[in-house]
């Protein structure tokens, strides 16, 4: 692999703002308020995992992919479908506009086997590990689990286009990012 041909979608499993050991597992995480944060290493460090210098967010699957983490969904379990860090629509949102930037950034394609959920990537392992994010989007509860791929990828493709017609932005505001309006 000599280049950055993925992006897998996480959450974190935690509370709504990440921890250092976040910043560390992913190349970018998305606080509730729909603020980013660059993680430890670049998206570049999963061009070679060989060296051990990148981020681990996808067992088996790290070389060539950008991990991005919406942070949340502590104490999540699918039977309760119940958090206290629940995700947000502008956490989402703000997650699939960066999706969309780097789709852009680095030519990948938005398509299942090039820009995925963790639950899809593990699903399509020969013996899945019942990896669970993302399988459940609070503010959208009756949206199936084997839909929430296609819901991403759909935003994603929508941002892309607005972000090609100069319409949003990447700005930086202190330690972290946000995406803004350039109606």
């Amino acid at each position: 692999m000599t280049s950055l041909s993925k992006i897998c979608l996480h959450w974190t499993g935690g509370n709504n703002y990440p921890c250092d050991k976040d910043l560390d597992s992913y190349h970018f995480c998305v606080d509730k308020d729909g603020k980013i944060y660059k993680g430890t290493y670049e998206p570049e460090d999963n061009i070679n995992c060989q060296d051990g210098i990148y981020a681990r967010h996808c067992g088996g699957g790290n070389t060539g992919c950008i991990g991005i983490s919406a942070c949340g969904m502590k104490g999540f379990t699918e039977r309760k479908k119940e958090t206290s860090c629940p995700l947000t629509q502008k956490q989402v949102e703000a997650m699939c506009c960066l999706s969309a930037y780097l789709s852009h950034k680095y030519g990948i394609l938005i398509n299942e086997k090039q820009v995925f959920t963790h639950y899809e990537f593990d699903q399509r392992k020969q013996k899945p590990e019942g990896k669970i994010d993302i399988i459940y989007i609070p503010y959208l509860p009756n949206l199936q689990i084997n839909r929430i791929g296609g819901y991403f990828r759909n935003k994603i493709e929508w941002y892309k286009q607005q972000i090609k017609k100069g319409k949003y932005k990447l700005q930086k505001k202190g330690n972290y990012y946000e995406f803004v309006s350039v109606f």
